[in-house]
């Protein structure tokens, strides 16, 4: 389909695009890479009158590692993800993850800023930085704040940002240990009918600490903190990844849809969650 007529903006400022979300209020949203919002456009399922393109705002593709901080900027790719050696070295999970969003096509445009900040419960990003703890940085006529991506999402498409304010950027800490993102797809290119972000810690021959989020299988991501304590003093063995499948089943709340039923769904978290967990603790 076509979308409805809208007017088309692309300031070269942030002040720009906070002065036209003040503007248009309602009528007005911001564009990232495009890959959400403009199919929604084309199917109707979202009317924007005043689309404001955000590639002319500068600094908004900068990737800074440094200081055991690391920041992505709401217009980096996920093609830069993969292709960025300094982020792939201190955080291998990003490159993992962003291999399996989509295809090459998308990857070149799809963005990190995109994916987190509109809420879909399918999207790879928002579970993943749930799991790293991250910070969404926030832009506003009132200044700028953050805000934990564990508290970021309030339900499908809603979200703790204000409709006059925009997503600059994603920070959290270097992360450390092994780590694994594992997905499952009905075919190349499908939002996910299961995927589990997980970071452990080894110390000793146990899981000294551990972080544990799942999507596609809530309204919004899931971080468990239960799934998390079943690990931690552990050994990783059967009984405690049992352990902690069953606290992130008992988190989560699946819908049928043309993915599955829910049964199907919960089967399915539980399989790749313990996969997710195995080759995690294998690279600690």
């Amino acid at each position: 389909m076509i979308p409805a007529a809208f007017d088309y903006y692309r300031p070269k400022k942030m002040d720009d695009v906070i002065a036209l979300l003040e503007q248009h209020g309602d009528d007005a949203r911001v564009m990232a890479g495009g890959h959400s919002l403009i199919p929604m456009m084309k199917l109707r399922m979202a009317e924007v009158p005043h689309l404001i393109d955000l590639q002319d705002i500068e600094g908004l593709s900068d990737i800074s590692v440094e200081g055991g901080k690391i920041t992505l900027g709401a217009m980096v790719t996920q093609h830069d993800l993969i292709n960025h050696a300094g982020l792939t070295a201190a955080a291998p999970i990003l490159r993992e993850a962003a291999l399996q969003i989509a295809d090459p096509q998308v990857r070149y445009m799809g963005t990190v800023g995109g994916n987190v900040a509109n809420g879909d419960p399918g999207n790879d990003m928002p579970g993943l930085m749930q799991c790293l703890d991250a910070q969404i940085n926030l832009v506003g006529p009132n200044g700028t704040r953050s805000v934990a991506a564990r508290e970021y999402y309030e339900a499908a498409y809603m979200t703790d940002r204000e409709d006059d304010e925009v997503l600059v950027s994603i920070s959290f800490d270097t992360p450390s240990g092994g780590f694994a993102y594992e997905k499952q797809k009905r075919k190349i290119g499908d939002y996910a009918t299961a995927a589990a972000a997980v970071q452990i810690v080894k110390d000793g021959g146990k899981v000294a600490a551990a972080s544990i989020a799942m999507t596609n299988l809530s309204d919004v991501p899931v971080w468990s903190e239960g799934a998390c304590d079943a690990l931690v003093g552990t050994s990783c063995d059967a009984a405690a990844m049992k352990a902690a499948a069953a606290a992130m089943l008992g988190d989560i709340d699946p819908s049928e849809d043309n993915r599955g039923p829910v049964a199907f769904k919960r089967h399915v978290a539980g399989v790749i969650l313990t996969r997710a967990i195995t080759r995690a603790w294998d690279r600690a």
